[in-house]
C-alpha cells in the first residue's frame, strides 16, 4: 500500500502588499521606544536577512475558512474524486476565522466543519477537525492523514494549511512584515503506484523553548485595547532551528532507506531564506555534502510567510508549472520540512 498526494490545490491571495508600502508605518522596539533608524533602511535590512520583496493579504470580505474552501475545492478537482467519498477533513491553522477590524477569532464550528459546509459534502462520516501545530500544521496534518489511512479508519483525507496572518499583525512591530496569508490543499490516499509517504518525523521542544512564538501586545505603548498580535523572539527562534532541524532531516531520512543523493527536492517552510538556506546547508554538511543548486525552492521572496499555507502552495505551485524553473518528476523523492511554534518540528520523506 502507497499512500500518496494525489490532488493539489492552492489559493493564492490577490491584494499585493510591497515592502514600499511599509515606509509609512511607525515602526517601534518592543519596549515601546523609536527605532533610530528610517524606515527604508529598516526595509531594506529586512528584505536582506529574509528575501521578501513582498507578500499576499485577503480582501477585506474574506475569511480563513473561505480560502481554505477555495484550496480544497482545486484539490478535489485536481484528484479527479467524489467529495463525498473524502472520510476526513484535517485544516490546519492557528488563529482561525478572524473577521478585518475585529479583535476576537472564531474557531466555533471548526474551521474544518466550515469548509465541509462550504463544499456542501452531505456524507455525517466524513468527519472534519482542526489541527493547531504552529507553521508545521500543514505537514502533521498529512501525518496524521497517512496514520489514519494505515491503521484502516479511512481511505481518502483532505487536507488543507490556511492562514490568514495579515489580520493578527502589529503593524508597529517590523516582523510584521514577514506575515502573509494563504490556502493550500491536497488529498492523501491509498494509491496502487509505489511510492508516497516513506518515513516521517515530529518532535516537540517545549521545556524551554515553548514560547519562543506567542500571542502578545502592540509595540506601541499608546495604544490601550485588549487586542494581541504575533510575536516571536527571532534569534533563538534562528538559532533553535539550525540546531535542531537539520538532524530531524537526517534522521527522517534514514528511517525511509533512501539515500542523501535521491532527494531530488527539499520543500521547506517559507520562514526566512536565510534561515531556510542555512538549515539545507547543514543538513547536508551532516553528509559531508554542498548544497546542491535548485534543492530548495523559494516562494517567500513574493508570497511573504503565510504559516501552515507555505508548503502545500509550494508544492501546488511547482507542480502546476507555476513555479520557474522548479520541476516534480514521478518517481522523485522530495523532503516536506517545516519549524514553528510549540516550538514543533516535523518532516516527511515523500516520493512522488
Amino acid at each position: 500500500m502507497a499512500i500518496r498526494i494525489t490532488g493539489t490545490g492552492s489559493y493564492i491571495p490577490s491584494i499585493i502588499e510591497k515592502n514600499e508600502d511599509f515606509f509609512n508605518h511607525q515602526f517601534l522596539n518592543a519596549d515601546g521606544s523609536a527605532i533610530n533608524s528610517p524606515n527604508e533602511v529598516i526595509v531594506e535590512k529586512f528584505k536582506a536577512i529574509t528575501g521578501i520583496q513582498e507578500r499576499r493579504y485577503i480582501k477585506d470580505e474574506l475569511l480563513n475558512s473561505d480560502i481554505a474552501f477555495y484550496a480544497s475545492q482545486k484539490a478535489i478537482e485536481d484528484a479527479q474524486i467524489d467529495k463525498e467519498t473524502i472520510d476526513y477533513i484535517i485544516v490546519a491553522h492557528n488563529y482561525g476565522d478572524l473577521k478585518h477590524n475585529n479583535q476576537q477569532s472564531d474557531t466555533v464550528p471548526s474551521i474544518a466543519s466550515r469548509v465541509k459546509h462550504l463544499l456542501k459534502i452531505k456524507n455525517p462520516k466524513c468527519v472534519g477537525y482542526d489541527l493547531l501545530f504552529g507553521c508545521p500544521g500543514w505537514i502533521e496534518g498529512v501525518i496524521q492523514a497517512k496514520a489514519f489511512i494505515s491503521a484502516g479508519l479511512a481511505k481518502r483525507c483532505l487536507v488543507i494549511g490556511s492562514e490568514t496572518l495579515s489580520r493578527v499583525i502589529d503593524k508597529h512591530d517590523r516582523d510584521s512584515m514577514i506575515y502573509s496569508d494563504g490556502a493550500g490543499a491536497v488529498i492523501v490516499e491509498d494509491d496502487h503506484r509505489e511510492g508516497g509517504i516513506l518515513a516521517h518525523e515530529t518532535a516537540t521542544y517545549a521545556l524551554d523553548e515553548a514560547h519562543f512564538i506567542f500571542f502578545g501586545e502592540t509595540n506601541n505603548p499608546e495604544i490601550t485595547d485588549q487586542r494581541r498580535y504575533i510575536k516571536m523572539y527571532g534569534r533563538k527562534i534562528y538559532e533553535f532551528a539550525l540546531s535542531n532541524v537539520p538532524k530531524a532531516l537526517k534522521s527522517c531520512l534514514e528511517k525511509s532507506g533512501k539515500s542523501i543523493t535521491d532527494v531530488k527536492k527539499i520543500l521547506i517552510h517559507q520562514a526566512n531564506e536565510k534561515m531556510d538556506e542555512a538549515i539545507v546547508q547543514r543538513f547536508y554538511k551532516l553528509y559531508k555534502m554542498e548544497m546542491p543548486k535548485d534543492i530548495m525552492p523559494m516562494t517567500i521572496n513574493t508570497l511573504g510567510n503565510s504559516s501552515v499555507a507555505t508548503v502545500p502552495t509550494l508544492l501546488d505551485m511547482i507542480l502546476k508549472g507555476e513555479l520557474e524553473n522548479q520541476v516534480i518528476n514521478e518517481g522523485d523523492v522530495i523532503l516536506f520540512a517545516s519549524v514553528g511554534a510549540g516550538m514543533n518540528i516535523n518532516a516527511i520523506v515523500y516520493q512522488h
